[in-house]
């Protein structure tokens, strides 16, 4: 047997005010005064002088303000690249991502891009990339994702929903600075949270589960615990443990992968643009039969926290919209083969994701 060789974020700065010392952690990695570093910055914080004053730009250096209320395209991919590409003679020093999810995807797709010929969507899929991204650097300012160390960006084509799994796809480096996640919206907290603990609960209940997964999985199961059910952490207390449990709840899928959860959330984000972390959250409420323990426990937290649920988003689909979104989730293999064994086809049948897909 061949084990994979996994590679990890190789640099981790973590601490509150860390994003302080960005500047120091990129100087050595720039190229020349002529070769960018380009910020790709969520557009929430755009104005917002507490966070884009300690942007450490230099030179000719840019910062992208870009939206995060749809997810990442591979069409915005291919038209951040040829923007970069023509605006500079030199290549960038650096792409750096700060943000949620959806702009450390977009941060780690353009870097692969830049140095990969043809366009962004003829790269979904498994190792499909062959020449290493350029230095990139991934900041979050939001927890729950794991896209910070993932191998993967989640990003919608023209003909499915499928990261860019590769070797060259994990950041080089990531600054971990629970400050930044301050002004999160209790919402969006939740949903992303509950992101991180489907990550959990899908990849401790898979058949790809081994010691390395585990390990992390059960930390950061253990984590959400204490953040969504217990409630005696302080605020900053509670940004610290969310930022951790976001690690290592990415890392727990590592080396195994998600399951049913995102599978079915791929569908509803490919067809209605549902946002990954409450299309999980949807899907995942509709799941007591692959995951009856992680799925009442959710129940428990969203009841906690007094957070409903959109009822009824599928309710005026047509049979050729459902076929659509199952057509996309059937095509995530690894996921259900992980959830279900080998023999998974034999489980999951068209009529039964319909079905499910109906009761959302």
């Amino acid at each position: 047997m061949i084990y994979k060789n996994y590679p990890m974020v190789s640099r981790v700065v973590f601490g509150r005010g860390c994003f302080n010392q960005l500047g120091d952690i990129l100087q050595p990695k720039r190229l020349n005064v002529k070769a960018p570093f380009i910020f790709l910055v969520d557009a929430v914080f755009k104005g917002n002088s507490w966070l884009t004053s300690r942007i450490p730009l230099a030179y000719d250096d840019q910062v992208f303000y870009i939206s995060a209320d749809e997810e990442p395209k591979t069409s915005q991919v291919d038209e951040l690249v040829e923007n970069i590409i023509l605006s500079y003679k030199d290549r960038p020093s650096g792409i750096i991502g700060i943000g949620g999810g959806t702009i450390l995807d977009l941060a780690k797709a353009v870097s692969i891009m830049i140095t990969n010929e043809g366009q962004t969507k003829n790269y979904q899929g498994w190792d499909l990339v062959k020449n290493p991204a350029i230095y990139h650097v991934g900041v979050p300012t939001i927890s729950g994702t794991g896209s910070e160390v993932s191998r993967t960006t989640v990003l919608t084509g023209p003909d499915k929903k499928l990261g860019i799994n590769s070797d060259y796809t994990p950041f080089d480096q990531v600054v971990l600075d629970p400050e930044l996640t301050k002004g999160v919206p209790k919402d969006q907290w939740f949903y992303t949270g509950m992101d991180c603990y489907i990550h959990c609960i899908e990849s401790l209940n898979g058949t790809y589960l081994n010691a390395f997964s585990k390990s992390y999985g059960e930390k950061a199961f253990e984590l959400c615990k204490s953040i969504f059910m217990e409630g005696d952490l302080s605020k900053e207390e509670a940004q610290d443990e969310l930022m951790m449990a976001s690690w290592h709840g990415g890392m727990s899928i590592a080396y195994s992968q998600v399951g049913v959860a995102h599978a079915m959330s791929y569908g509803l984000s490919y067809l209605l643009g549902t946002k990954h972390g409450i299309g999980n959250c949807i899907v995942f409420d509709h799941l007591d039969e692959f995951y009856p323990e992680g799925v009442q426990l959710f129940r428990k937290m969203k009841e906690k926290h007094d957070i409903s649920l959109p009822q009824g988003i599928c309710k005026h689909l047509s049979d050729e919209e459902f076929d659509i979104m199952i057509d996309v989730a059937l095509g995530l293999e690894p996921l259900w083969e992980n959830a279900l064994g080998k023999n998974w086809k034999n489980i999951i049948t068209r009529s039964k994701l319909k079905a499910l897909y109906q009761q959302m």
